[in-house]
C-alpha cells in the first residue's frame, strides 16, 4: 500500500485485498501478476479470488514508462516530478474475461455472426451449408462459414 500512497492512489476501493507477503505487479504490456515474497513465486491469478486482471488503457496524462539500467520498468510522473516502480494503471485494473467462442447452427443468420466484428478494410464472403469454399462434399453437418479475404490497397 505504500507504493499506492506514493503514487497518489492510496484510495483504490479494492474488494480483493492481498494476503500478507503478496504484491501486485504488472508487465510491460499491462498484464497484472502477483508476487509471493514468502515463497518466492509469481502467478497470474489473484491469490484469493483466482481472477486474472489487466491494466485498463494507457498511462494517465503526464506519465511515461521508462526502463532503468537493470532492465526494470519504472514510471515517470512529469506533472508531480517524481518516479515510481508502481504502475499507476494498477489502480484501474479490469478483470480479464475469457470470451468463449459462440457456436452457430443452421438457423444462425449472417448478421448474428458478424455482429460486433470490425470489418473495416476487409472483404467477407459468407457461405452456408456444405457448399462453402474449401468444404468437403461428403460433409453432412450444416454449418455457416466465414471467410475473411485480406487485401492490400494499392492507393
Amino acid at each position: 500500500m505504500a507504493a499506492l500512497k506514493y503514487a497518489g492512489m492510496d484510495d483504490t476501493d479494492s474488494e480483493d485485498e492481498l494476503p500478507p507477503g503478496w504484491e501486485e505487479r504488472s508487465t510491460k504490456d499491462g498484464w497484472v501478476y502477483y508476487a509471493n515474497h514468502e515463497e518466492m513465486k509469481t502467478q497470474w491469478e489473484h491469490p484469493k479470488t483466482g481472477k486474472k486482471k489487466r491494466c485498463a488503457g494507457a498511462l494517465p496524462y503526464g506519465w511515461e514508462q521508462e526502463t532503468d539500467d537493470k532492465g526494470q520498468i519504472f514510471y515517470v510522473d512529469h506533472i508531480n516530478k517524481r518516479t515510481t516502480y508502481f504502475d499507476p494503471r494498477q489502480a484501474f485494473t479490469i478483470e480479464d474475461m475469457q470470451v468463449k467462442p459462440k457456436r452457430y447452427d443452421g438457423n444462425t443468420t449472417a448478421l448474428e455472426i458478424l455482429h460486433g466484428r470490425d470489418l473495416s478494410d476487409k472483404v467477407v464472403v459468407i457461405t452456408g451449408a456444405n457448399s462453402g469454399i474449401g468444404e468437403s462434399p461428403q460433409r453432412t453437418q450444416h454449418t455457416c462459414c466465414i471467410h475473411q479475404l485480406y487485401y492490400r490497397s494499392t492507393a
